[in-house]
C-alpha cells in the first residue's frame, strides 16, 4: 500500500525519490475555486450567485460563510449548481492533453461535515460527494491529487477570502482547532489508503498559507509534528509499515484487519503523541472513520514561507515528506525576471532539509500592463525556476479572469507552451542572470 506524503504549510511536498504514485516531475494545477469558491475568480458567477463585491472583503458577501448566513436554506442547493458545472470530466480531458499530471484539490475542513459546528458555521454541505466523483475522473485519467487543506477551523489567516470566513477574527492556532484539523487530517488519510476513488492521491497538505510572522503562529510547530504523527498513526493502525527511529510500534499482519486491536498497538507506539491519540479516537467515535474501515506522503510550506525563528518542517519528519512554497516577484517588468531568473529559493530550502520542494501558486499576473510578448516571457521565466524543483503547480486551472489566471486560456493564447516540459525559448533568462533590477550587471 502506498504511503502518503504529509505536507504542512511551511509546505512540505516532496521526496528525493519517486514513492508509489507520485510523478517524477509535477506538472500541475490549482482547481481554485471548485469545492473552495474563491469570488475574486469568476465575479460575474458569484453575482449571479447571489453573492457581492466590495472592496473589503468582510463587509459584504464575499465568502461562502458570509453567503451562508444570508442564504441559510437555498445555499446547498446553490453550490450544488456550482460544484456540477466548475470542473467536469471534459475539463479533465483537456487537461491530461494538455500534459498535466497533478491536480491540487483545495478543501475547506467543513467538507468533513462532522466537524462542523451548525450552530454557528453555516458552510454549503454536499462537497465530499464532488470530491469523490472529481477524484474517480483524475483516477482514471492517470492524473496525481494533492489535497490542499485549504481552509482551516476558525481561519489561518486574516482578511481572505479562500478562508470561507473572510475576517480578521484569527482563531485557528489554538488547542482546540488543531485538534480539530488533526481529526481531519485522519479522516484524509483514510479515504486516501482506502477509497477507491482516492487512489490517486500522493499529498495531504496540512495548511495553506499560514501567518508568515511565526511570533503569531504559537506552539504551530506542535501541531506540524503531531500532523506528521496522525498521517503516519493511521497508516500504522492500517498495517502499513512506517520505518523511523522516531515511532516504535509493530501492527501484526494477523490484526490489521481488526481495526480495534489495531488501533491499540498503535497507541503502545512510542512516541505519539497524547494529542495525536485523542484526534484520532474522536474521529472513530464520530464514526467519520469506522464505518469505512470496517467494509503517505505529507506535506507542508517550506521553512522559509515564515520569518522570525519559524520551526522547521524537516525536524517533525518520520517518513517521507515534502514541501513547498509559492513564487515571489517584484513589482516591474525588470524586476520579475531579473527576480525569478536568480531565484536561490531551492537552494535555501535544500540547505535546513526542505527538500524536495515544489511551487503550487504561480500564475502569469503581474503588477502592471503586461503585453502578450511579455507573458511569453514571463512564462518561461517561471517554469525554468521551478522546474529546477521537484515540479510546479500553477495557480488555477480555469478562471473568468481569464488571460493571466487560467491555465486553460494560457494555452490558447500562446503564453504557454502545449508541452509543459517545453520552453519557447530556452535561453530566456541570459540576459538576467546575476543582474540587478535596474538592468546593470552586479
Amino acid at each position: 500500500m502506498k504511503h502518503i506524503l504529509a505536507g504542512l504549510v511551511l509546505s512540505s511536498t516532496f521526496v528525493a525519490h519517486a514513492w508509489a504514485g507520485q510523478p517524477a516531475h509535477i506538472y500541475g494545477v490549482n482547481l481554485g475555486s471548485w469545492l473552495v469558491l474563491e469570488p475574486w475568480m469568476l465575479p460575474q458567477e458569484w453575482l449571479d450567485m447571489g453573492g457581492q463585491e466590495c472592496e473589503t472583503c468582510s463587509s459584504c458577501i464575499a465568502s461562502e460563510l458570509s453567503f451562508a448566513k444570508v442564504y441559510p436554506d437555498a445555499i446547498n442547493t446553490i453550490f450544488a449548481k456550482h460544484w456540477d458545472t466548475w470542473f467536469m470530466q471534459d475539463d479533465v480531458n483537456t487537461l491530461k492533453v494538455a500534459g498535466i499530471n497533478t491536480i491540487r484539490v483545495p478543501l475547506g475542513y467543513w467538507i468533513v461535515e462532522a466537524l462542523v459546528d451548525r450552530l454557528h458555521e453555516l458552510y454549503p454541505q454536499g462537497g465530499f460527494n464532488y470530491l469523490h466523483q472529481g477524484l474517480s475522473w483524475l483516477k482514471d485519467a492517470r492524473i496525481q491529487v494533492i489535497l490542499d487543506h485549504h481552509t482551516l477551523p476558525r481561519v489561518q489567516i486574516p482578511g481572505q477570502m479562500f478562508t470561507g470566513n473572510c475576517t480578521t477574527d484569527v482563531q485557528f492556532y489554538t488547542p482546540y482547532n488543531y485538534h480539530h484539523t488533526l481529526v481531519w487530517t485522519a479522516v484524509m488519510t483514510v479515504f486516501s489508503h482506502l477509497a477507491p476513488d482516492f487512489e490517486s492521491v500522493f499529498v495531504i497538505e496540512a495548511v495553506n498559507d499560514p501567518i508568515t510572522d511565526a511570533t503569531k503562529t504559537p506552539d504551530y510547530g506542535t501541531f506540524q509534528k503531531n500532523f506528521v504523527q496522525m498521517i503516519h498513526a493511521i497508516e500504522l493502525t492500517l498495517g502499513i509499515s512506517v520505518p523511523s527511529s522516531k515511532l516504535f510500534v509493530s501492527v501484526s499482519p494477523s490484526i490489521s484487519n481488526n481495526f480495534t486491536a489495531a488501533l491499540i498497538a498503535t497507541f503502545s507506539a512510542t512516541g505519539i503523541s497524547a494529542e495525536v491519540q485523542g484526534a484520532l479516537l474522536e474521529a472513530v467515535v464520530k464514526k467519520s472513520l469506522l464505518g469505512y474501515i470496517d467494509d503517505g506522503i505529507h506535506s507542508f510550506m517550506d521553512v522559509n514561507y515564515q520569518y522570525n525563528n519559524p520551526s522547521n518542517p524537516a525536524d517533525m519528519m518520520i517518513g517521507p515528506q515534502a514541501y513547498d512554497n509559492h513564487g515571489i516577484a517584484a513589482p516591474d517588468p525588470m524586476s520579475y525576471m531579473t527576480s525569478i531568473c536568480n531565484f536561490k529559493h531551492i537552494q535555501a530550502d535544500a540547505a535546513v532539509g526542505n527538500s524536495p520542494l515544489w511551487f503550487r501558486e504561480w500564475g502569469l499576473s503581474t503588477q502592471f500592463d503586461a503585453t502578450d510578448k511579455f507573458l511569453c516571457k514571463w512564462a518561461d521565466t517561471q517554469k525554468l525556476a521551478y522546474s529546477k524543483s521537484a515540479g510546479w503547480i500553477v495557480c488555477v486551472q480555469l478562471s473568468t479572469l481569464a488571460r493571466q489566471w487560467s491555465y486553460l486560456e494560457g494555452l490558447k493564447l500562446g503564453f504557454l507552451t502545449q508541452d509543459p516540459a517545453v520552453l519557447h525559448d530556452l535561453n530566456v533568462c541570459i540576459p538576467y542572470v546575476n543582474s540587478t533590477s535596474d538592468g546593470t550587471s552586479s
